[in-house]
């Protein structure tokens, strides 16, 4: 088991927290995680590119002039790619560049994540997040005791939704974000240099990716 010390928001050591090493503690595997970041970036991606093919652009299909005599190359229509306004060829067309990735990969690459994280020594728990008034002037001062001044260094605030204030307070953050247990994933814990937990989730993190 890894012992982590706990803060509060203040900066100070209010405590200890122990996290199995089934989860934070792991080989980190970064090919794995490479084919995760692809896979999420993927998803992502609208696919709504669209060129027109010849027979969508503007243009007469009439043959341009006779086949033999001009002492120019034989043409079959305006609409042909050679020619200026004409239709592209094997351009892109809307499409879905999602693919599948079996869960046990995922949740493998979310632990070798979570355990860079703690090698790196960028993994902060906290034992609550009181955010006052949900200011985001608050959220910057509490990271600030934390270690991580903003907007410095990019953060990942993981957090239950039931903490309103916290979730109102980081939505004008330039560099960090806030994230709840349920969302946490590989792309967003590697884009962001450090990742901030309150115990409990921690916890909850750990029960759902135990290896079964």
């Amino acid at each position: 088991m890894a012992t982590l010390e706990v803060k509060n928001t203040k900066g100070d050591r209010v405590g200890e927290v122990e996290l199995d090493d089934a989860v934070f503690a792991v080989d980190v595997h970064e090919h794995l995680l490479w084919e995760v970041v692809k896979w999420q970036r993927a998803k992502r991606r609208s696919g709504t590119h669209s060129t027109k093919r010849r027979g969508e652009v503007r243009g007469s299909k009439i043959k341009p002039y006779r086949q033999k005599g001009t002492g120019r190359a034989r043409q079959g229509s305006r609409r042909a790619p050679q020619w200026v306004g004409g239709g592209s060829v094997f351009g892109p067309k809307p499409r879905s560049y999602e693919y599948n990735m079996p869960k046990k990969a995922r949740k493998k690459a979310l632990r070798s994540a979570l355990s860079l994280r703690l090698k790196e020594d960028r993994l902060v728990v906290v034992d609550q997040f009181p955010v006052e008034d949900g200011k985001t002037k608050n959220v910057v001062g509490a990271l600030a005791n934390l270690g991580v001044p903003q907007p410095d260094e990019r953060v990942l605030i993981v957090d239950s939704p039931d903490n309103v204030e916290l979730t109102r307070g980081t939505r004008n953050l330039r560099s960090s974000k806030w994230l709840a247990p349920e969302g946490l994933n590989v792309y967003d814990v590697l884009n962001h240099k450090t990742l901030v937990m309150t115990s409990a989730t921690a916890k909850a993190v750990e029960k759902a990716l135990l290896p079964r």
